[in-house]
């Protein structure tokens, strides 16, 4: 590498110089796609404008064209220390990075200023010939790739990666599922290292990182909540415990470092039936096996799966499964004789019709 200090300014004119070489309406294309003048404009709004009008196809094709000789002209310029370091930095990954990412990594190593344009730093790491750029696709970030690092071989680790988490039905360590992947992918694709992994499955939007170990999928809402009805899961399934509305107020600023208002949570958990009161204050969720319904609701279910008379122990043990409350309650609750009938010392049925 040169060295040049590469600040912002010193960026930006020495692109704005290497642009002076192409053709009139390369340079226009591509001054208008990174925003030269403040605002990045789509393939589309660019073909409208010319006289006549030409199609996005044909815009992307002039881009690509001065892209190709930027790639020439940058490797005789100081913006070749870009393309260095972007080579440098898909290496260390495995020979794939989001584009996010490594634009973000160019602009942390050089210290470069708050107002940098990043889509010039995109461009110069774009032309350069030892890299390639993934191509729009639903569901997918744009990323960066090596010649190493095998479209076909990003697919599979995806593919698997669902596979394996959809079976699971739950989050995972990150380690844990990359040594599966690896397993299962090396007859194909060889050795498959974690950081290559780890990188690669960035890409793809239908799963997700969370707190610095797990990965799941997006759809579980459970790394990645974004509702207050999904924080409450994601801190009650940390805590693998029915909890007071409070106590989850209290977890959600903790995990999560958001200040929530204990009333607006309580009201999120009486209004959604994921939750199940099962104690003055206390929830659990329904996906644990709780079912709603009041103190006498679960006597009755209790009775009706029993099949027959069980003695008052037997009730209140099976009642404080599911509900927490005093056993003082479940006794009152025994005594009402339009549902419960004592068939003994200490023994109750349901009523006989």
């Amino acid at each position: 590498m040169s060295t040049a200090v590469l600040d912002t300014p010193t960026i930006t004119s020495s692109f704005i110089d290497v642009l002076q070489s192409l053709s009139e309406k390369e340079r226009g294309v591509i001054e208008r796609r990174v925003g030269l003048s403040g605002h990045r404009e789509t393939l589309q709004s660019i073909g409208d404008s010319f006289q006549p009008s030409i199609t996005r196809e044909r815009v992307r094709q002039i881009e690509e064209s001065g892209i190709k000789k930027v790639g020439r002209i940058i490797k005789a310029s100081v913006l070749s220390d870009i393309q260095a370091l972007a080579n440098k930095f898909l290496a260390l990954h495995g020979g794939v990075l989001t584009r996010n990412k490594l634009i973000n990594a160019i602009v942390k190593e050089l210290s470069l200023s708050s107002d940098m344009n990043a889509a010039i730093i995109e461009l110069i790491v774009q032309s350069d010939y030892n890299i390639a750029k993934s191509k729009p696709k639903l569901g997918t970030q744009t990323y960066f790739t090596l010649p190493d690092a095998k479209k076909k071989t990003i697919e599979a680790a995806h593919k698997e990666a669902l596979r394996i988490l959809k079976k699971r039905k739950d989050v995972m360590q990150r380690t844990d599922l990359y040594a599966q992947i690896a397993d299962s992918l090396e007859a194909d694709h060889g050795s498959l290292e974690t950081v290559f992994l780890d990188s690669a499955l960035d890409i793809f939007e239908d799963l997700v990182k969370g707190e610095e170990t797990l990965i799941g999928l997006s759809k579980w809402k459970i790394l990645n909540p974004k509702t207050l009805k999904d924080k409450a899961i994601y801190v009650m399934k940390k805590e693998k415990v029915p909890m007071h509305f409070i106590d989850i107020s209290n977890q959600i600023t903790s995990y999560l470092g958001e200040q929530v208002k204990v009333n607006t949570i309580h009201n999120e958990l009486i209004r959604n039936t994921e939750f199940v009161l099962i104690g003055r204050g206390i929830y659990a969720l329904k996906e644990w096996g709780f079912k709603p319904g009041t103190v006498i609701d679960v006597i009755v279910d209790v009775l009706s799966q029993n099949g027959g008379p069980m003695n008052t122990e037997e009730i209140v043990k099976q009642v404080l499964k599911t509900r927490n409350v005093k056993n003082t309650t479940i006794y009152m609750n025994l005594q009402n004789k339009k549902i419960i009938e004592r068939v003994g010392r200490n023994y109750y049925q349901l009523k006989q019709a």
